[in-house]
């Protein structure tokens, strides 16, 4: 089979959850004999490779504004994906979705995937969200076959669409525990002596939340932030000067690879205080590290099914205060490390993914 990928901002370590959906799950499309070719856009792509891990990358123009960005590179991405006659069209997240009645006209075989109800999204304005709602509805009508990645999500479809989707959650891949510690020397973090989180700056990921309750508590850690924002905003802007002015608080930036390793493995509790999230490949990693977390109890976390003590009511501040101080005091055992770990790598298995992802294909095509 031929399958053009788009709804993705590309591949490879380019930050965001969808883009790391497709980084795990192509190559190992593609290494089964399936062609794979994934729609890059412009702006994020600074060294233009035409070949990645088995995939062909096209690299397609994307406007560097939010609110067009998406639609205009998906536009691009049907149109190319027509010219070089691709079997599939697998289309990412409810905002590129707009395009599925076009594709289909056409004449593609189409599959979206929703990655959740990103019109709950804080960023957005009114106007964005009733389009990004008309995305999910569009995609979810029009598609050959739809794609949940977790059962919230298959809910919503069925309830605003009438139709069932198959349900393939994200995955995580087998961690690399890293005893070393030159990326947290780089920025003064002693190993086991910090909390971490890992969350593009945008107000759904509740990070300023954090931010108040880990001040309130004084506790001799420190804070590390690993993110930034895709496009500056007042909240972006606002929340760098906030960190930057406390010694207690650290911003790495984006990070990947052997430094992202070292973050995981070293800090003594992740949080994530989201406010939305489709299922968050965040959190799935850190649980697979084995990590103490405390976590919002939104829908997509608590489908995790973590111990009830894990989780605090989201955007409650007092609550959160509550579950860092206990957490911090309560080092988790090994045992429930090695209990969690192996959990998640069995529910979480990448390669069962791309398995089930290329029966959808099949069936599709059939």
């Amino acid at each position: 089979m031929k399958i053009f990928v788009t709804g993705t901002r590309g591949v490879p370590d380019i930050p965001g959850g969808v883009e790391k959906h497709c980084q795990e799950l192509y190559p190992r499309i593609a290494g089964k004999g399936h062609q794979v070719v994934i729609a890059t856009r412009s702006p994020y792509v600074s060294t233009r490779c035409n070949y990645w891990n088995g995939i062909r990358l096209v690299h397609l123009y994307a406007p560097a504004f939010k609110s067009f960005e998406a639609i205009i590179h998906t536009l691009l991405a049907v149109i190319k994906a027509r010219q070089i006659r691709s079997d599939i069209l697998h289309i990412h997240a409810v905002g590129p979705s707009l395009l599925v009645p076009f594709a289909k006209f056409l004449g593609l075989r189409v599959v979206m995937t929703n990655h959740g109800p990103d019109y709950d999204r804080l960023k957005w304005k009114l106007p964005a969200r009733l389009m990004l709602k008309i995305g999910e509805y569009l995609g979810g009508k029009f598609s050959d076959a739809v794609i949940a990645i977790s059962p919230v999500i298959q809910q919503i479809i069925r309830a605003r669409c009438n139709r069932n989707a198959y349900l393939i959650l994200n995955g995580v891949t087998q961690p690399r525990p890293n005893t070393g510690t030159y990326h947290l020397d780089r920025f003064g973090i002693s190993p086991g002596n910090y909390i971490f989180t890992a969350a593009r700056f945008v107000p759904e990921k509740g990070i300023d939340l954090l931010i108040q309750a880990f001040k309130s508590l004084k506790l001799g850690i420190k804070l590390v932030i690993a993110g930034d924002a895709d496009h500056e905003t007042e909240y972006s802007k606002s929340l760098k000067l906030t960190i930057d002015d406390d010694d207690t608080i650290i911003r790495t930036g984006y990070v990947t690879g052997e430094p992202l390793d070292q973050l995981f493995s070293h800090a003594r509790l992740f949080v994530l205080s989201s406010y939305h999230e489709g299922l968050p490949i965040a959190l799935l990693e850190a649980l697979s590290y084995g990590s103490s977390v405390l976590v919002s109890d939104i829908p997509a976390n608590l489908a995790v099914n973590l111990p009830k003590s894990r989780y605090f009511k989201s955007g409650n501040y007092q609550d959160l205060v509550t579950g860092l101080a206990r957490l911090i005091k309560e080092p988790i055992t090994q045992a429930e490390k090695n209990r969690i770990s192996r959990m998640i790598l069995k529910q979480y298995d990448w390669n069962k993914i791309a398995e089930q992802t290329i029966r959808v294909y099949e069936r599709t095509l059939n």
